[in-house]
């Protein structure tokens, strides 16, 4: 468990899901260079697959040198009834080189009913079997618990089953995701708390500015012990 706090930047995904923000290839090293120089931990590229642009980035981020930050490409658990290893979006995280890897699933019950449209244990077996194909092939885990609050709220129980299934795959940290952008310091504080007991894997958090207390429950988690903080430059992006 880390004693520190680092930073993680996705203003080159998250980022550019702003209105009116969009970056080129040469755009997004230019950035990618300025945050190493920063000493930010974590620069999160993109997705790859999502478009040739983020391909192309990670090929030449692959080539440069990075002093400070490790670069991390972004995606999702695998696809139902679908291997690790048979999943082509699973493959391009790998095929991106990067040295971290940042996948997101679900958390909260009423998605994986109704957007996977599958049961509650195979949504565990994609968190579990996703982040250990990434860990055979050498790669540190980021695992995005999206909507962590709102599932947690709706199910503890099953919230922190989500949560121990990646951590006993190997994820290297479990980000509590307030994607709705909805909840108060306390509520974050409280399941930040849950989570760290709960856990042995280092925690994260990210959040959204739906009610302006994007800041202020980022604050929050880190005082109740969350290590990471997941964030853009100036705000940029979708309610950030």
């Amino acid at each position: 468990m880390k004693n520190s706090v680092e930073i993680y930047d996705t203003t080159l995904r998250d980022g550019t899901q702003g209105e009116g923000v969009s970056f080129s290839v040469a755009d997004k090293l230019r950035v990618a260079e300025k945050l190493d120089a920063f000493g930010v931990h974590y620069v999160e590229g993109g997705w790859p697959g999502s478009n040739p642009k983020d391909i192309e980035f990670f090929k030449k981020a692959a080539r440069r040198k990075w002093r400070n930050t490790q670069i991390a490409a972004f995606g999702s658990t695998r696809r139902k009834k679908v291997a690790a290893k048979d999943d082509p979006q699973v493959k391009l995280l790998i095929d991106a080189k990067t040295p971290v890897v940042t996948i997101f699933g679900k958390t909260w019950l009423l998605h994986v009913k109704e957007v996977l449209r599958t049961t509650p244990k195979e949504n565990l077996a994609m968190i579990g079997d996703t982040i250990r194909f990434l860990k055979k092939k050498g790669k540190k885990v980021i695992y995005d618990a999206e909507h962590a609050l709102d599932g947690y709220k709706d199910d503890p129980g099953y919230a922190m089953a989500t949560w121990l299934a990646a951590e006993e795959a190997g994820a290297d940290f479990v980000v509590l995701c307030d994607t709705n952008g909805g909840s108060l310091p306390s509520e974050v504080s409280a399941i930040t708390t849950a989570a760290r007991e709960g856990l042995s894997c280092n925690v994260g958090i990210h959040t959204h500015n739906d009610i302006g207390l994007g800041v202020a429950n980022a604050l929050v988690a880190v005082d109740a012990g969350a290590t990471q903080v997941q964030g853009t430059i100036n705000g940029y992006g979708e309610r950030t």
